[in-house]
């Protein structure tokens, strides 16, 4: 996972108010959270990928999301090199910040208590997603 502070920031903050929407903003580029049971992405379960909201990047296969109880949607691992990760200190405990590794957009958060094969609980806000369906072959 990259360090947050090595991404370039290719847009303003005026560019990114237009093109996400305030509660995306918020989340996204402001490190906020929504409230636990909001995103309608929690319940899910088509196969498919899981995008970044502010920049299209694919974070997280629908094979690796699982329901954590938590009220985020959740997943066990990233796809490879779609995340970065920093410390975040803004509680009185630290944690494991996950932000895209494309735009720097700040996801959720990574917990040391999820299942095999990793062990990991990539708790995500919702609105920090897009679910892009897998497209049903022809046959």
């Amino acid at each position: 996972m990259s360090d947050r502070n090595s991404l370039p920031t290719d847009k303003t903050g005026d560019e990114w108010r237009r093109t996400l929407t305030a509660e995306q903003y918020r989340v996204l580029r402001q490190h906020g959270t929504e409230r636990a049971g909001t995103s309608p992405l929690t319940e899910e379960h088509r196969s498919g990928v899981f995008k970044c909201a502010g920049c299209g990047e694919p974070l997280f296969s629908s094979e690796t999301k699982y329901d954590s109880c938590t009220g985020w949607p959740s997943f066990f691992a990233p796809l490879d090199g779609a995340v970065g990760a920093s410390a975040d200190n803004s509680l009185s405990v630290t944690r494991t910040e996950v932000h895209c590794r494309r735009c720097g957009g700040h996801l959720g958060h990574v917990f040391p208590d999820g299942p095999e094969p990793t062990g990991q609980r990539f708790c995500i806000n919702g609105v920090a997603l897009v679910f892009e369906p897998e497209k049903p072959e022809d046959g």
